[in-house]
């Protein structure tokens, strides 16, 4: 049976590293070289209900999800509450160099932070898709970090939380910057996933199989296409300026106006071939799209039935 560890709070967190007690209940930075994990705990699962933010070094292991990911120098993963991780590599004290930031949702209670948090999609990104620092992105995240430090260690007044808070905010806005740097840095690898993309929709298109099944979700996209649906989206907004369900329509679009002009099926037995339920829903999407229903389409484009000799 597979062992699993449910972390709850910080401080049970600090009992299972062997690290002394929190200085916050709610809020700790440790660094990666005060910790030690033994090959008993390489592969045990840990879930907790925290987000988990980790700059790692490049011989750090970690299996996140269903795959294993060898971190290269300078990787940043976010983790949200209740995703299950495990270390993959035994590792000692002051072998290796990096912070890992724990704060639990309750932290955020009442703050602006506490409804924002979740515009923040790379907190659902799989570890495949951590984000790749260079030099100058560390030093300034890290300095976040130790500006968060130094503030739950002060405990000065009551604006600590707030001020704690605002880092949370820089530091999370720094990073989706730099992962939009990172998206354009891959362009090559970014314009494959997007052809595979439209492959896949293409090819549901063209065998029908929207008929039957409906057009696919942004979920079932990344499930062929081995990546989370939430960096499929943010991928293929900032890829094409436009969000994964706009794009997917298109396409739609695109084949609509095809079969519009290149068959002879009516219609309504277009709108069932492209998945849509009804015929008024397909004229309803492609007037909203166009600005004219697929009757008048035909007509504009002066459209000639292919009529069958007997």
């Amino acid at each position: 049976m597979e062992t699993i560890i449910k972390v709850n709070s910080i401080e049970q967190l600090h009992e299972i590293l062997n690290l002394d007690k929190p200085e916050h209940s709610l809020i700790t930075v440790i660094n990666i070289s005060d910790i030690e994990i033994s090959q008993e705990i390489v592969g045990v699962k840990v879930v907790t209900n925290m987000y988990y933010i980790a700059l790692k070094d490049e011989h750090c292991g970690l299996e996140y999800g269903m795959s294993s990911y060898d971190f290269d120098n300078g990787t940043l993963l976010f983790i949200a509450p209740h995703q299950a991780f495990s270390a993959t590599k035994s590792l000692t004290k002051n072998e290796e160099e990096g912070w890992m930031l724990f704060f639990h949702p309750d932290f955020l209670k009442k703050s602006f932070l506490a409804k924002e948090i979740g515009q923040y999609n790379f907190f659902e990104y799989q570890a495949n898709e951590a984000l790749h620092l260079s030099k100058s992105e560390r030093n300034i995240l890290t300095n976040i970090i130790s500006n968060i430090r130094e503030e739950y260690i002060k405990k000065t007044n009551s604006q600590t939380q707030n001020i704690i808070i605002s880092n949370l905010e820089l530091l999370f806005n720094y990073s989706l910057r730099f992962y939009e740097r990172q998206f354009t840095s891959r362009s090559t690898d970014n314009q494959c996933i997007l052809s595979k993309f439209e492959i896949i929709l293409n090819t549901f298109l063209d065998e029908n199989l929207v008929s039957k099944n409906g057009i696919p979700t942004i979920r079932q996209f990344a499930e062929k296409m081995n990546v989370s649906s939430n960096y499929l989206s943010d991928l293929v907004r900032k890829v094409t300026g436009i969000s994964a369900k706009d794009h997917i329509n298109n396409l739609v679009l695109r084949k609509a106006e095809e079969m519009l002009l290149g068959s002879d099926n009516s219609v309504s037995e277009i709108a069932y071939l492209l998945g849509f339920n009804y015929p008024h829903y397909f004229t309803r999407f492609f007037k909203l799209k166009t600005g004219i229903t697929p009757s008048n389409y035909r007509k504009i484009n002066n459209y000639t039935p292919v009529i069958p000799i007997i």
